[in-house]
């Protein structure tokens, strides 16, 4: 009897500590997938003298570098680190295999070629976006410009089960498929504004929802930031600069770090 009790008890302690363990997700790092946006033969949008891809790339890297020196507690995780073509599944894939705890894809916003040269000038700043309906036909339109890198991939008919990026009733579709993980993506979303307006000297122009297929890819909070318009002649001149990329980097990590600790203001 005594020996049943001794198991009982021991079998209760396990329990006890495996839950404890899960809840602390099991010594597990804090994982965070930094995706570039573009990449290889898809070059993104473009400014006078800037290629989306590369720019992204260069960011994504900085922000990197910035979370490994300074919080020991992450692992991060790139969908690419170099110049190469990577289709939306694979991106979100990448996350979804490292079961990373946040998906940061990086990317650069420009108004169409046909747009009057006051409104490209008068138009600048940077834009975060979670997953949801989109709310204006400027939202849709960014959707429908970023999605469509799925039309240069092989067989994307198949691979995205008839999804037609350039096609609103598409997007539908995600009004009806919400993200678990809604709520914590639009806190990420506006921490990550909040620094860009008060801490990077960024113009903030505010937190958005869209279509993206990227981020309805993913199984955790992911956001979808669009770093400033390579439309505009002046911001793309500061988007290249480097110490303008490590500011809008280490604005993003500070989010970041916020978004974890779950309280209070970054120092």
């Amino acid at each position: 009897m005594r020996n049943i009790r001794f198991v009982c008890l021991l079998a209760a302690i396990t329990l006890l500590i495996s839950v404890s363990s899960a809840q602390n997700g099991g010594g597990k790092k804090f994982t965070v997938c930094i995706d570039p946006g573009h990449g290889g033969a898809q070059p993104g949008t473009f400014g006078k003298s800037t290629r989306e891809k590369d720019l992204t790339l260069s960011v994504a890297l900085k922000l990197g570098k910035i979370l490994e020196e300074n919080m020991p507690e992450a692992k991060v995780v790139f969908t690419r680190k170099t110049d190469m073509t990577l289709g939306l599944r694979e991106r979100a894939k990448v996350a979804n295999d490292h079961h990373a705890d946040l998906f940061i894809s990086i990317h650069a916003n420009s108004l169409p070629d046909n747009t009057p040269e006051t409104k490209k000038q008068s138009i600048y700043g940077t834009e975060t976006y979670v997953l949801g309906l989109h709310k204006t036909q400027e939202s849709l339109e960014v959707a429908m410009r970023e999605n469509s890198v799925i039309l240069l991939e092989e067989n994307y008919e198949e691979k995205y089960q008839g999804f037609d990026p350039k096609s609103p009733e598409s997007y539908i579709l995600f009004s009806l498929t919400q993200s678990a993980n809604h709520e914590s993506s639009i806190r990420l979303a506006g921490l990550i504004e909040e620094q860009f307006g008060k801490r990077a000297g960024r113009n903030s122009r505010g937190v958005k929802q869209a279509g993206f297929q990227v981020l309805w890819e993913t199984a955790m909070p992911a956001v979808l930031i669009e770093i400033g318009y390579l439309s505009n002649v002046k911001e793309e001149k500061e988007l290249n600069d480097p110490a303008v990329q490590e500011y809008i980097a280490s604005a993003i990590y500070r989010a970041i770090r916020e978004y974890k600790s779950g309280n209070g203001r970054i120092n």
